[in-house]
């Protein structure tokens, strides 16, 4: 699934380990997100969503 996670990291001035650290994950885990190879968890979309206080759709392109 494609995503705006890169560039909403990027807006707010943050790294990929720190936003990691906050959402309690891996910085491999958000690498692995932005690169469209991982679907991050319903929690975990949950957590992105409230941290970059976006919609889903804001976040996460769903191309069907």
């Amino acid at each position: 699934m494609e995503n705006n996670l890169k560039k909403l990291r990027k807006v707010k001035g943050i790294s990929q380990g720190d936003l990691a650290h906050h959402l309690e994950v891996s910085r491999q885990t958000i690498n692995s997100i932005e690169n469209g190879k991982f679907d991050p968890s319903l929690t975990l979309t949950i957590k992105l969503t409230r941290f970059f206080e976006a919609s889903l759709e804001e976040i996460f392109v769903h191309k069907e």
